[in-house]
């Protein structure tokens, strides 16, 4: 089934997401790891969900908070869940791990705003801080939203996106690897800048992912922050920045170790943009100790919005409680990302791509999507594209079906018995003098999707007569041996992330050989250190291409070159946000086909903001 998101045409940009030697390339993980940070949910062993229907209460259920803790009326207090998972520690954005909403990649639009929101039903990037953009040349040229202003009534200018910029230049934060392929950003009055590519690395795609990426923080207040730390990061890291000033509908009011509360600025300056201000006045991240806890409060109306990885949702539903997904129907969330195996291409045997097809044939998706994912992946269709209309309109879906595989254990042990690969008397298959086993699967202990997909991908290769057995270290072994290819099959997320780039960064991540260092060293793309001459080229010439039907032969070309080749195996396709809502006290959250067009970007990311001005009590 091919998930038909979009209603408008869709609009043709791309950004990227592109992760550079310096940045760690683990993409968020399953729904199972123990809670850290925004997209880490754990899911509890109990899969069984309680269908009781009880009223919601004034305010969610905390241990009693030290000092004030700023209750806030029920019926103006938006809750949620899942996106912060301990106590905060700070609210500043150099810091490198700050505290919700505050973080970078999951609530950007709430205090800090970024020049456009990225809608990933169309891939479309909508105003807000800038107001239209445009390539000149080798420059692009951004428009600014000359009623923009600061929560302290400052104006917004040009001067603090060139400033914004120049903090990724200066210092290594979040959007410094932007400047591999940014020359120069410079003002263009006080309400326009000019970011101009890099002569060495022209990628017009990094540099349209950085206006929806990067939030954009005043310069007026960051440069005394930075005087006062002698411009030094790690001195720069240790504020707090807790009433931080910025540009969004939303600023501090109260937080402890048990829940963070944002307050609605009635002179945000976006009420130009949007017509009006947000419905809710305030909005409440309570910090629960597990899912478990998260929860049962969202099951009894305590939470309005969970992020939260919920197995079995639809028994949320059963005795009418008002909880919806924003599909109505499996698998219920949109797909945003496609956990993978990716094979060492050095290890005899899986060096061998009839091997690599038999594995990838031999695998049972449906058990993983059921078992592992609590159904909420479609049907596989490999490709390098989802199965969305956003993405799945670069590929000629005909063209490569011929080369796409199913689950079809028979045709797998065909192919291996064509290719001379026999069973030896122990049942394990034997090519060209190299015994097909053991191999180590692995990814880290305690993420239960990944790791029960796996033991899914072990089960499923005994049928051919390959032996692969599973291995789940610890999360930091995992990336260590991710990234200096010290595996022979392993399982991460290539170019997680809902980006207008896609599907070009995903490909390059599985694919661009390139600037990759040998196994041994650290490598932060095609981990198996897969190598294709003409996949690298395409991959090259992608981001210069701006006519539609040009780009609709490329992808298609490296489709069918990543189908013949297979570096990588998709498992699943999974959610990059599990907006999931209770609608007891709040009503009119976006949902598929309502004609919105609104993402359930958790209602409050990239053009999901736009859902806090549709909902009501």
């Amino acid at each position: 089934m091919r998930l038909k998101l979009a209603s408008k045409p869709l609009i043709a940009l791309f950004t990227a997401a592109v992760l550079i030697a310096g940045c760690q390339s683990v993409q968020p993980p399953s729904t199972a790891e123990t809670p850290k940070t925004q997209e880490e949910t754990k899911t509890p062993a109990d899969t069984s969900t309680d269908t009781k229907t009880t009223e919601p209460s004034k305010e969610p259920a905390t241990d009693t908070a030290k000092g004030d803790s700023k209750e806030t009326p029920r019926n103006e207090t938006l809750y949620i869940n899942g996106l912060q998972w301990g106590a905060p520690t700070n609210f500043n954005l150099l810091s490198g791990n700050p505290a919700f909403p505050i973080n970078y990649g999951n609530s950007r639009e709430l205090v800090y705003e970024t020049l456009f929101m990225v809608n990933e039903l169309n891939g479309a990037l909508e105003p807000l801080l800038g107001t239209k953009y445009e390539w000149q040349d080798d420059t692009l040229h951004v428009e600014l939203n000359k009623d923009a202003k600061w929560s302290d009534g400052q104006p917004f200018t040009s001067d603090d996106v060139v400033y914004t910029y120049q903090l990724g230049k200066k210092y290594d934060i979040n959007w410094s690897s932007y400047w591999t392929y940014i020359s120069d950003v410079t003002a263009d009055g006080a309400n326009a800048v000019n970011i101009k590519l890099s002569k060495d690395n022209p990628n017009r795609l990094t540099v349209l992912d950085s206006i929806e990426i990067i939030p954009m923080l005043p310069k007026h207040v960051w440069e005394e922050i930075e005087k006062k730390a002698n411009n030094d990061l790690t001195n720069i890291r240790k504020e707090v920045n807790s009433d931080p000033i910025g540009s969004g509908p939303y600023k501090m009011y109260f937080y402890n170790d048990q829940k963070i509360t944002i307050v609605r600025d009635d002179n945000y300056w976006g009420q130009s943009l949007f017509g009006k201000l947000p419905a809710p006045k305030y909005i409440t991240h309570v910090i629960y100790k597990d899912n478990a806890a998260g929860d049962l409060a969202f099951k009894s109306g305590q939470v309005d919005v969970s992020q939260q990885f919920i197995p079995q949702v639809w028994n949320m539903w059963k005795n009418g409680t008002p909880i919806k997904t924003y599909l109505k129907d499996a698998p219920y969330y949109v797909p945003g990302s496609m956990p993978s195996i990716f094979f060492n291409f050095s290890k005899k045997g899986l060096d061998n791509a009839d091997v690599r097809r038999a594995i990838a044939m031999s695998i049972d998706y449906k058990k993983i999507s059921d078992l592992a994912m609590s159904g909420y992946s479609a049907a596989m269709e490999p490709s390098l594209t989802l199965n969305t209309a956003a993405e799945s309109k670069y590929v000629d879906q005909a063209a490569i079906k011929s080369l796409q595989w199913t689950t079809d254990v028979k045709a797998a042990n065909e192919l291996l018995d064509k290719i001379g690969a026999k069973k030896g008397k122990d049942g394990i298959r034997v090519l060209n003098g190299t015994r097909l086993g053991p191999y180590d699967v692995e990814c880290p202990y305690g993420w239960s999707d990944w790791n029960a997909a796996l033991e899914i991908v072990a089960q499923s290769a005994k049928a051919i007569g390959i032996e692969i057995r599973t291995k789940f270290p610890e999360a930091p072994v995992w990336t260590n041996d991710l990234q200096t290819g010290k595996f022979d099959i392993i399982m991460n997320t290539p170019a997680g992330g809902v980006n207008p780039s896609q599907p070009w960064s995903r490909a390059h991540d599985i694919m661009y050989s390139k600037q990759v260092a040998p196994i041994g060293e650290m490598a932060f793309w095609n981990w198996g250190r897969y190598k294709n001459d003409k996949a690298d080229q395409i991959i090259d010439q992608i981001p210069t291409i701006s006519d539609e039907a040009q780009l609709k032969t490329l992808y298609t070309e490296l489709t069918k070159i990543w189908l013949t080749d297979i570096p990588s195996v998709p498992l699943m396709y999974r959610p990059w946000v599990f907006h999931t809502v209770n609608e007891s006290v709040w009503k009119g959250f976006p949902a598929d086909g309502d004609g919105s067009d609104i993402p359930p970007q958790i209602a409050m990311d990239g053009a999901g903001i736009r859902a806090l001005y549709q909902i009501h009590n």
